[in-house]
């Protein structure tokens, strides 16, 4: 077999090597049919390429490298460009760096890096920041010898002696965790594979609560408890969830008082709670699971605080007394508001702190428990603000982070009494780098329904609504994940060559609260994709762009989005990038083995219901390509991928290349070491950005 492989891939080398010398058309790999029947509700698809699923067999690995062959034939006289926008993003990044230290049991956490290096080092002082530093991980050793080295989850033990972490070294999100001595710099024996890689201590400074995956599905399904000393295969398993459609995990309060177990699906949590100083009792309920009742918990005082849907579709907070937590006993703290999406809150001690998202925008209301309440305000008109680390409970410091598509990400100190605020940090982006010269709007696009659909675009100062400007369209909408404007000065290159900026925020986020969400899921999924080709049309028709430079990006979910939006309306675009893309709906929603399958019913639906099926159908990119020309297209994925396998881009690729009738360029470039996240270095992702950046120029020629 490994013969085959060889033989597979040198033959196709050697017949593009031939093509670029004859300067002909580079011909791309061609996948082989082997006919698939796929039937259920009387319905039978033929998938031709099913049999790419095959991860261990050679001759699927052989194709992939064809493919990864291909990408570099078809982009090779873009080599300059590409290095030229390598250095060139590279150039805007802070060589050595730090974040902004946090406060937490007499220590002051943060990380840092150092010029050149790909990884960070975590570090800490004690007491004071002018006492001497003391490295916790220098991660630039650890990920040596190691193509994916990612570091999930750190937390110290209550007196400040031992380090959890975990570790990933093959990028498909399972982590080992590992014990630190801090005194000794030894490791401790114990090491607890396939976990998602956080550990929660118990205060006795030794019982530690993680959770462990499935081996096959890499579902979060059980939380165990570890005694540090004794064997792993003495781990005692404290909860276990049955249900396949939802997943489990474990925190701890910021009053460390409580360690909480939550179980959630997409519609539905469930919490448990157990005395941080008592490891050794059993957790108790909090609710009991109700399906499409949420809630989520912290403690603070006498009282658990929940944010919850009950008879609220955009949320409400309610606190309960912690001897009597059932939602019969919860009262009322910030009532249900149609208009205004509650999505997170603070606990002080003389201070509420609530995120609220109001026409569309984040906002931070300060609630003293005795006085005014007031929100904190902002110059610009789009712009991103959160709740940043806030650890500690008796303090008039709130401490949150903000950004916009012009302002680099900023941390501030705010004091809740006097109202003051202090700059700690701003992103240092190097090069010249003037926020005034850019300017950030919000525009809006009509749906075919008549609704309003919000866009943030970012540009040049100067632009022209001539319909000339080169424009980037980026998008996901799913599973109520809202994609606010942020900062990135790797999109600096695209507004300095006069490119327009859009996020389209398109239903099935949550931009617009709850309901948003709820119209552009299940059996309202087909609003997605229109609403993303009406923001596209709206960028058209107001003078922004053309079709001929109009390019759309997305990824994951986001490709998935992609793939639909090409299928309905190819002509929109002069290209598209289709990031680690979800385009084979049906058939992976059919395969309860596939990672995320199961707890993914309630956002898409089970196609072994008929309606579900049928309608996923409809729109699924895979199953609906069809022989009509097609915009250039860039697909992306990485062969360690957890989250969306490897094999969904490449058949979707294949079919692609069978069926279109166009000459645009269609390349795909799999990371064969890496998984959905891409590279885990500082600066290796900037290859795929520059690869992504280039490939959209040369579609309408800006070669420098």
């Amino acid at each position: 077999m490994m013969k085959l492989r060889s033989v597979f891939y040198l033959l196709f080398i050697a017949l593009i090597l031939a093509s670029c010398a004859a300067k002909e058309k580079i011909e791309a790999p061609v996948a082989k049919k082997v006919p698939k029947e796929l039937t259920i509700h009387g319905n039978t698809r033929i998938d031709n390429y099913y049999w790419l699923n095959e991860r261990e067999n050679p001759e699927v690995i052989a194709y992939l490298e064809a493919e990864n062959a291909h990408t570099d034939a078809v982009m090779k006289h873009t080599e300059a460009l590409q290095k030229k926008l390598y250095e060139e993003i590279k150039s805007k990044i802070k060589p050595d760096d730090e974040s902004v230290p946090y406060r937490e049991n007499g220590y002051y956490y943060y990380d840092r890096t150092e010029a050149d290096k790909e990884y960070f080092l975590l570090c800490r002082k004690k007491g004071s920041l002018d006492a001497e530093e003391e490295v916790m991980l220098d991660v630039n050793s650890m990920a040596d010898g190691f193509e994916y080295y990612a570091i999930g989850g750190a937390s110290v033990s209550t007196n400040n002696r031992i380090l959890a972490y975990g570790v990933d070294t093959l990028s498909r999100r399972k982590y080992t965790i590992y014990f630190k001595d801090m005194e000794s710099g030894e490791l401790f024996p114990d090491a607890i594979p396939l976990t998602t890689g956080g550990a929660v201590w118990a205060n006795d400074n030794k019982t530690v609560y993680y959770t462990l995956k499935d081996d096959v599905t890499l579902r979060s399904m059980k939380i165990m408890k570890h005694v540090l000393g004794t064997p792993i295969t003495d781990d005692v398993q404290v909860f276990y969830e049955e249900d396949e459609t939802y997943s489990t995990f474990v925190y701890k309060t910021k009053s460390q008082n409580y360690i909480i177990i939550g179980s959630e699906s997409t519609l539905t949590t469930e919490y448990r709670y157990l005395d941080a100083n008592h490891p050794e009792s059993e957790f108790k309920l909090v609710q009991p699971r109700v399906h499409a009742l949420e809630y989520s918990v912290d403690q603070a005082g006498n009282y658990f605080y929940i944010r919850t849907n009950l008879d609220a579709q955009n949320f409400r907070l309610m606190r309960t007394p912690l001897n009597a937590t059932e939602k019969e006993n919860w009262e009322e703290v910030i009532p249900h508001r149609s208009d205004v999406y509650l999505s997170g809150f603070d606990v002080f001690k003389d201070y509420l702190v609530v995120t609220e998202r109001i026409e569309g925008i984040n906002r931070l209301r300060i609630m003293p428990w005795k006085g005014e309440e007031y929100y904190i305000d902002f110059d610009e008109e789009v712009f991103t603000v959160r709740s940043s680390t806030n650890l500690e409970f008796d303090t008039d410091t709130f401490r949150f982070s903000y950004t916009s598509l012009t302002t680099p990400s900023s941390v501030f100190d705010f004091n809740m009494k006097t109202k003051e605020r202090i700059l700690l940090k701003q992103q240092e982006v190097l090069g010249g780098f003037d926020k005034n010269n850019y300017e950030t709007k919000r525009i809006y696009a009509t749906a075919g329904d008549g609704t309003k659909i919000p866009m943030s675009v970012v540009y040049k100062k100067g632009m022209k609504k001539n319909g000339n400007n080169p424009t980037l369209l980026y998008g996901y909408g799913s599973y109520g994940y809202t994609m606010d404007p942020s900062f990135s000065l790797s999109r600096l290159p695209l507004l300095d060559r006069g490119f327009v900026y859009a996020i389209a925020h398109i239903r099935g986020s949550q931009i617009n609260g709850r309901q948003w969400y709820e119209d552009g899921k299940l059996l309202n999924k087909m609003n997605t994709f229109t609403d993303f080709n009406d923001c596209a049309q709206y960028l058209i028709d107001d003078g922004y762009t053309t079709s001929d430079k109009l390019f759309a990006m997305g990824g994951s979910a986001g490709g998935l989005l992609m793939g639909a939006c090409i299928n309905l309306r190819p002509d929109l675009y002069k290209g598209v990038i289709a990031a680690v893309p979800f385009v084979d709906v049906v058939t992976t929603m059919l395969d309860e083995s596939i990672p995320l399958t199961t707890s993914e019913f309630d956002e898409w639906g089970n196609p072994k219901d008929e309606k579900y099926y049928y309608y996923m159908l409809s729109y699924s990119p895979y199953d609906n390509v069809q022989a009509t020309d097609y915009p250039a297209i860039m697909a992306t994925t990485g062969l360690h991928d957890s989250q969306v396998q490897y094999f969904e881009p490449a058949k979707w690729v294949a079919k692609l290349r069978d069926m279109k009738t166009d000459e645009n360029p269609l390349i795909f470039k799999i990371n064969m070491d890496y998984g959905h996240g891409g590279a885990s270095g500082r600066f290796e992702w900037i290859h795929e950005t520059a690869l992504e950046y280039a490939f959209i120029f040369d579609q309408i020629g800006i070669k420098e």
